[in-house]
């Protein structure tokens, strides 16, 4: 059985495409990617929510201590408190997303 590889998407293959379409250098569209990321973050940690209009909204959820429970050995555990990032698309997005499952 071949192992899928994971193809992500860096800041460093972000920034070539800026620099690609733009020109503008890539130490700039780092600084651009890099100041990019932190508006969103002190957003969503200031205003529990970051959204950007056609492509869909940034939230943070806080959720409860709970008890969990493992299905392999039915073994309770406590699943601790803690933040969750959340993404919901918008309407636009996804149409974008689904013009060729239509065809």
């Amino acid at each position: 059985m071949k192992i899928q590889s994971r193809d992500n998407t860096h800041k460093k293959d972000i920034a070539s495409n800026i620099f690609k379409k733009v020109g503008v250098p890539s130490v700039y569209a780092m600084k651009l990617i890099d100041d990019l990321i932190y508006i969103m973050i002190s957003n969503v940690i200031i205003k529990n929510t970051f959204k950007i209009k056609n492509f869909g909204s940034f939230n943070l959820i806080k959720k409860k201590k709970r008890i969990g429970r493992n299905p392999k050995n039915k073994v309770n555990y406590e699943i601790l408190e803690r933040n969750v990032l959340t993404f919901k698309a918008a309407n636009e997005l996804k149409k974008i997303i689904n013009i060729d499952v239509k065809k």
